[in-house]
């Protein structure tokens, strides 16, 4: 799995799991919904994205980074 593929699929996690807090427990997990939004509009803008420097850390590769596949002609 790339980076940017996790960074995608923990950012759905944590949102899908701060709306059920939100409606299960505290409407205020909303705010982590909130910063979590705010956090990939800032990366999309500046490119800056600390959770894929935690993921870079832990071994994870960029996309298409000497991955063996190609994904075209």
């Amino acid at each position: 799995m790339s980076i940017e593929r996790a960074v995608r699929a923990i950012a759905g996690v944590f949102i899908l799991a701060s709306l059920a807090l939100a409606v299960w427990v505290d409407l205020r997990f909303l705010w982590f919904t909130a910063f979590v939004g705010a956090n990939l509009l800032q990366s999309g803008f500046t490119g800056f994205c600390p959770l894929a420097y935690v993921l870079r850390a832990l071994g994870l590769k960029p996309a298409g980074a000497s991955s063996g596949f190609s994904a075209g002609p």
